[in-house]
């Protein structure tokens, strides 16, 4: 009995803590995306999390041909003033991080998807599809809807439906 209710004050907390996450994030992101559009950015995401034991609030932004130090700086320095006066953490201290999201980050909105239109990605799912040994497909990204993603393979357009898929992301090659 005592495990179970262990399990249950720890789900509990988890709902409490998501919920925190959730409204820091809400409450940043129309100041945060007013600013990074008005820059000439696009904001990609928002994470508010827990790294080395700090509290961290992380925005994403992307431009064409790609972010620099000079542009996290930008947009860091930018943001500054306006969340301190906004507060979104309600007292809580916060580190303020500025990144690009990464060569390898897996697709999260229309958007990624849209921007990577004809480029080669990797597409991982959760089993192989009939036919295949492998759960990983490489090819080119020909769309996405509401249902599927269609990537062209050996000159070959395959749509596999959206449940099958665990992630897309860019194809990086070393």
């Amino acid at each position: 009995m005592v495990a179970r209710s262990q399990l249950l004050l720890w789900g509990v907390y988890y709902f409490e803590a998501e919920g925190v996450i959730n409204n820091v994030i809400e409450r940043a992101r129309p100041v945060i995306e007013a600013i990074v559009s008005e820059l000439g950015y696009e904001l990609v995401d928002i994470e508010y999390k827990t790294l080395y034991g700090d509290k961290h609030l992380i925005v994403y932004i992307a431009k064409q041909g790609g972010v620099s130090l000079d542009d996290c700086e930008l947009v860091s320095n930018a943001l500054d003033g306006p969340l301190d006066a906004l507060d979104p953490t309600g007292d809580a201290p916060y580190c303020l991080d500025v990144s690009s999201p990464g060569l390898d980050r897996p697709f999260k909105t229309q958007r990624d998807f849209e921007r990577n239109y004809g480029e080669k990605v990797e597409v991982k799912l959760y089993a192989p599809l009939p036919g295949q040994k492998t759960k990983l497909i490489v090819g080119v990204l020909v769309s996405k809807t509401e249902s599927a993603v269609t990537v062209e393979v050996d000159g070959k357009p395959l749509e596999i439906e959206n449940q099958k898929i665990a992630l897309v992301r860019p194809f990086v090659e070393f």
